[in-house]
């Protein structure tokens, strides 16, 4: 059964936005979202761009549109919360085709149209994958604007999870979790790892996701040393480390949960790092609460890390945002200066790893007054099948 984020969520969106791009003196805000980075075009429209990439115009008006390129029009209509769209040869595929005989708009029509005035400040969110030829493309129907990097419009208001946006993550957490136990009870040492992500691709779909949460680790031996890799055809093989870390995606919403398994026994070097992470991975979820300052429980991470003799296994930590990205904002990191408030949401992540293999737990939670609501928490144990 199909799962969606209501109408009544959207139209609170709509509302919060344009007042941040008014309490920021905007004119307007072009927000930028592609296939893989999806998340604040989707936040905004329900729409998710696949080939060409797609932006959100919100004017201090009120008026928001969803920009796309020359191909997606009937897609998009029928996929977006917003109604009123834009066509623009910017939004196009990487290949650049040139549509000769196309009839499309343009930022010159889309700022008239929305703000009404000669346009002087124009924010942009998603600075860090803003395309050049859109960047061009603003210039030019509005070369005097100052342009603003603004992303922390985007970011107060993903930052903390409505229920809606809690009930959806719930979901793909609990997906993720029966895959795990699928492909724990399916693995054999002859099969690849490649051929392992086969099952818990078909785990997901089969369960209720609409899509990955990210492309699924399935890391053995050497490469569970890889803190991102991507699985090969390389056999998982027996007594060797073999990282697990799987994901759903429903409605937008990503999960991830992972755990190190070994089919066989592990070797004692490696069943004691993989016992100091899951201390370490335990001792994170135990820190986190409303009002703790998130840089202290980074140095806490890496102290205890230091205390137990696992420091020099340690390459990043502890923890960094979900929600529509399975990586976004905020990370937990030492120099990190916020506080912790209700309902943000987060992937604690304790990877460690060694010249022959590494290792990752991974779970996500809701922080809470009294401390860190699990969003997933099956087999926290050592796992030897």
């Amino acid at each position: 059964m199909e799962i969606k984020i209501p109408d009544s969520e959207f139209e609170k969106r709509w509302k919060e936005v344009v007042e941040k791009v008014k309490a920021k003196n905007l004119d307007i805000l072009i927000v930028q979202s592609n296939e893989a980075d999806f998340a604040n075009v989707r936040y905004l429209t329900d729409y998710w761009p696949i080939f060409e990439t797609s932006g959100v115009a919100i004017s201090k008006n009120g008026g928001i549109a969803l920009l796309i390129g020359p191909e997606s029009e009937t897609f998009a209509m029928n996929r977006s919360r917003v109604k009123k769209i834009y066509r623009i040869l910017q939004y196009r595929e990487s290949a650049e085709p040139e549509y000769p005989g196309m009839k499309l708009d343009n930022f010159s029509i889309v700022f008239k149209e929305m703000v009404g005035e000669k346009v002087k400040k124009i924010g942009i969110a998603g600075y860090q994958i803003f395309p050049i030829p859109i960047y061009e493309a603003i210039k030019q129907a509005e070369p005097d604007a100052e342009i603003i990097k603004s992303d922390e419009i985007m970011v107060d208001m993903r930052i903390k999870k409505s229920e809606v946006e809690i009930k959806m993550m719930k979901e793909a957490f609990k997906i993720s979790e029966i895959a795990l136990k699928e492909a724990i009870e399916n693995m054999k040492p002859e099969m690849t790892e490649l051929q392992l992500v086969g099952i818990i691709e078909e785990s997901l779909y089969k369960n209720g996701a609409e899509y990955e949460g990210h492309p699924q680790y399935v890391l053995a031996g050497k490469n569970s040393t890889n803190a991102i890799g991507r699985p090969s055809y390389t056999k998982l093989g027996k007594n060797n480390l073999i990282q697990l870390n799987i994901g759903a995606r429903v409605a937008g919403y990503s999960s991830s949960v992972g755990r190190p398994v070994c089919i066989g026994k592990m070797s004692e070097e490696m069943k004691k790092l993989v016992s100091a992470g899951l201390d370490m991975h335990k001792k994170t979820i135990d820190w986190i609460k409303s009002g703790v300052k998130a840089g202290d429980v980074a140095k806490k991470f890496f102290e205890y890390g230091e205390k137990i003799g696992v420091g020099k296994n340690i390459l990043y930590g502890p923890c960094h945002g979900i929600g529509m990205i399975e990586v976004e904002r905020p990370w937990m990191e030492t120099n990190s200066d916020y506080y912790l408030e209700e309902n943000m949401t987060f992937q604690v992540d304790t990877f460690l790893y060694c010249d022959d293999f590494g290792l990752r737990w991974e779970n996500g939670v809701i922080v809470k007054k009294e401390g860190a609501e699990l969003l997933s928490s099956e087999l926290m144990k050592i796992i030897e099948v």
